[in-house]
């Protein structure tokens, strides 16, 4: 059975709908090519390889981090610790010394305090041949101090090579030098006017450098570093740039179990540097946070001291009176006194006393802010509250004033600097404000309903005589006076203990240390994989665009599918040297091929019908029609049937030459009549196979191949010859090939292995499912067989079958799978 022959003739409506419609995408013909060129997928992966070596070795910025936790105690008495405030979000509740805490660690201003002290606007490097390494401060053998009274270039890398003793050759770069210079006392850029580049300059340590744009020197590190460096690299930046930078850096988490404890991490591009950032921050942070503590107790003492001064002269004045009452009007001793309402009436007016001492205290906390009088601000204790919220409000709000001034000195006041700084101070105030409003809010509820409570109690008190009544007011205000110096001398108290027990409310429980900890970042394994990965991917893409704009026939399945057109057989390669491989090569599986065709062509037609005329054709030039038709007319000629082969694509002559044969008359001649039939018939060596030339080519090829007379001269030729091989022009570029096929028994379509387009199919294979076309067959021309595919035609390469078996080399996986199949099929 001919592949793709199907058991019936006719078509049905499904086969016609599908027809001559190919796959967008060949799958196997895709893998095919990626398996056929896998060395570019090792070279692709090697090159990766190389490439992300090259980049972890001498590319990738190692980042590194290190923790530092540490323990916040309750009850801090402070607002501020000085030039320390943050803009910082913290989302655990309940937690407000934590949140003060963590606000001050990440505020600009601790981190500006630690810029400006540690000279951390001072960045070191070194450079090797290709790759520049981060250094710390501490990893230098000389420090660079400069003269922040002289404007400094900022990003202008200034290099330091070692000399003998304690001198160092200073090395600028070759051009970009500046007239916009950073001052730092204020903290802004400002135009001088052009200069010359300053020269290098050999310095010893300890000698000033000094050139317009820069002034500074080199002193020694007083410890041993513990690399030697070739050279030192310094770059400096501006305070915002430093501090920016290390806030961006900095991470500040609470433990899950216990809040009180803060771990805090540092990342960077130098492990002793985020080590000696985090210990030194923590540091100063406790230091300050000391101080802040003492200076706002003491404030506090002073504060209650003066109060309870006052409050004892009161207290003083109001015991005489009481006396007075009880030695002249003798009401010492009031008969039926009611206790029970004078004893909840002492309670109440305690209680009124101690939030009346309360609101005194706030409106101290409150002046002191209006006034900007930071430096007098007493606990939020003495009011009766501690809240961290508030604290870091007033924190905020004493930084952004000591801002705001620095900023006049550089600023216009209508400036949008100074705008800016006056909003954040508004918004900081309103906070602080709001926070006071609160407490204000709640205490005057609670006195307002301490009030009511008295009123209600002085109704049972009516049925006195006056002067028992007046004895009882003037106990009553005494026992309110008593009761608020009790509770400012109780707070006194309580802020005397603290000053005698002062200390940092931070305790760090494990410092910051260089214990070898491995880079955090970046991913170079991830980023080698993305690297490989990705030139691996350039051929798959390159294969992949190939592929889908690739529109030639590459796999005889797809072919017999979307055609649906038998196929009658597979045409290998022609390795000859002319088109006769029939006659030069009959051995050959191209030979074979051909003599499968000639015993297929008969199921066309039935197997009880001759095939008396064949007519081949293509879609266009090159596809191998003619090598088709001269080898299956010399295959039907050994066979001894008396064959002609008619070279009727009058338009591009071809079949003398590989016969020998003078094309000088053929048959555009004797369809004009100039010669017999007899004249163009030529003989070849095959006894039965005879050849008819185009001969010259004429200027209506068309109107004389649809002739009568060349309908004749095929009927004609019928009664002489077993089978007609036609050799027409190719469908794809002219109409006549159409025509002819009404007079022809069997047709054959040439397709040619990865030379025939696709579309170029369409028409024929639609003529076919109309039933406009009977009889026709496929020959699937120059396909070069590898084992493992195909259809079976051609087979025997490596067993000794065919000629090309003498030059047959197995490939090393055949040798492999055949010795191994050897080895188990023994017994």
């Amino acid at each position: 059975m001919i592949p793709g022959k199907e058991t019936t003739v006719e078509k049905n409506n499904s086969q016609k709908d599908k027809s001559g419609s190919f796959e967008l995408f060949d799958i196997e013909h895709f893998l095919r090519r990626i398996l056929k060129n896998w060395y570019w997928f090792v070279l692709m992966l090697l090159i990766g390889y190389c490439i992300s070596w090259m980049y972890g070795k001498y590319y990738a910025q190692n980042i590194y981090a290190s923790n530092l936790s540490l323990s916040v105690s309750n009850n801090t008495s402070s607002y501020f610790t000085p030039n320390q405030s943050i803009n910082f979000i913290w989302g655990q509740g309940g937690n407000q010394d934590g949140i003060y805490l963590k606000k001050m660690l990440l505020s600009r201003s601790h981190n500006e305090f630690l810029v400006k002290e540690l000279d951390l606007f001072v960045n070191y490097s070194t450079k090797g041949s290709i790759k520049s390494t981060y250094l710390d401060k501490d990893d230098s053998p000389v420090f660079v101090q400069i003269d922040k009274k002289h404007l400094q270039q900022m990003d202008y890398p200034i290099t330091f090579i070692p000399k003998s003793g304690n001198t160092y050759e200073v090395i600028l770069p070759e051009k970009g030098e500046s007239t916009n210079l950073y001052n730092y006392e204020l903290e802004g850029f400002q135009n001088i006017k052009g200069y010359k580049k300053p020269a290098n300059k050999i310095i010893k340590v300890g000698e000033w450098f000094t050139a317009p744009n820069l002034k500074f020197r080199l002193l020694q590190n007083p410890g041993t570093p513990s690399i030697k460096l070739e050279n030192i690299i310094v770059n400096l930046s501006t305070v915002n740039q430093s501090v920016n930078g290390i806030v961006s850096t900095i991470g500040v988490e609470f433990d899950k179990e216990i809040n009180s404890i803060m771990i805090i991490t540092k990342t960077g591009l130098n492990l002793n540097g985020t080590v000696n950032f985090l210990n030194k921050s923590v540091s100063e942070l406790q230091k300050k946070r000391l101080l802040d503590k003492i200076t706002v107790d003491k404030n506090t003492d002073t504060y209650l001291q003066d109060n309870l001064t006052g409050i004892r002269k009161k207290l003083d004045s109001s015991a005489n009176v009481l006396n007075y009452l009880k030695t002249s009007e003798k009401l010492y001793d009031i008969k039926d006194r009611d206790e029970k309402s004078l004893t909840k009436i002492k309670d109440l007016e305690a209680k009124k006393a101690d939030l009346t001492s309360k609101i005194s205290s706030l409106n101290t906390i409150k002046n002191t802010l209006e006034t900007q009088n930071f430096d007098k601000m007493i606990s939020t204790s003495a009011a009766g509250f501690d809240d961290g919220m508030f604290s870091a409000s007033v924190s905020e709000l004493k930084a952004l004033y000591l801002k705001r001034r620095e900023m006049a000195t550089i600023y216009t006041p209508n400036s949008e600097p100074m705008k800016e700084i006056n909003r954040l101070i508004s918004d900081a105030k309103l906070s602080s404000s709001n926070s006071l409003n609160t407490y204000y809010n709640g205490y005057n509820i609670e006195i307002n309903k301490i009030n009511r409570q008295v009123s209600d109690a002085n109704a049972d008190l009516e049925a006195y005589p006056e002067k028992e009544r007046r004895y009882l007011d003037a106990e009553r205000g005494y026992n309110m006076i008593e009761a608020t110096y009790n509770s400012l001398l109780g707070r006194q108290n309580e802020t005397k203990m603290r000053m005698a027990t002062n200390q940092s409310d931070i305790s760090v429980i494990d410092p910051a240390k260089n214990v070898g900890q491995s880079p955090i970042g970046p991913n170079i394994k991830g980023t080698k994989l993305l690297i490989m990965g990705g030139l691996l991917l350039l051929p798959l893409l390159f294969i992949l665009i190939g592929e889908l704009l690739d529109n030639k026939v590459r796999n005889i399945k797809e072919l017999l599918s979307a055609t649906k057109i038998p196929l009658l057989g597979v045409v290998g390669n022609n390795n000859n040297e002319n088109m006769l491989t029939v006659l030069d090569q009959p051995k050959s599986s191209v030979s074979e091929a051909f003599r499968g065709i000639r015993a297929n062509m008969r199921f066309l037609s039935g197997e009880n019908e001759k095939s008396k005329v064949v007519l081949i054709t293509s879609s266009i030039g090159g596809e191998g029609k003619t090598y088709v038709s001269i080898n299956l007319a010399s295959v039907l000629g050994l066979s001894d049937k008396k064959t002609i082969l008619l070279g009727m694509d009058l338009r591009k002559p071809k079949i003398f030459g590989d016969f020998k044969i003078d094309n000088k008359y053929g048959i555009s001649n004797y369809l004009t009549g100039e010669v017999s039939i007899d004249q163009i018939i030529n003989k070849t060596n095959i006894p039965n196979l005879d050849v008819a030339t185009s001969g010259p080519i004429p200027p209506n090829p068309s109107e004389l191949l649809m002739s009568n007379k060349n309908i004749k001269f095929i009927e004609e030729l019928k009664n002489i010859y077993d089978f007609i091989i036609i050799d027409s022009p190719p469908v794809g570029l002219v109409a006549d090939s159409y025509e002819l096929m009404k007079y022809s028994d069997t047709n054959i379509y040439v397709v040619r292995h990865e030379y025939t387009e696709k579309y170029m199919l369409k028409m024929i294979t639609e003529k076919y499912h109309n039933n406009e076309i009977e009889n026709l067959g496929l020959v699937y021309n120059d396909y070069i067989i590898k084992q493992g595919y195909g259809y079976g035609y051609g087979y025997g390469y490596g067993y000794g079958y065919f000629d090309e078996d003498k030059n047959y080399k197995e490939p090393l996986l055949i040798k492999i799978r055949n010795k191994v199949q050897t080895i188990f099929n023994k017994k």
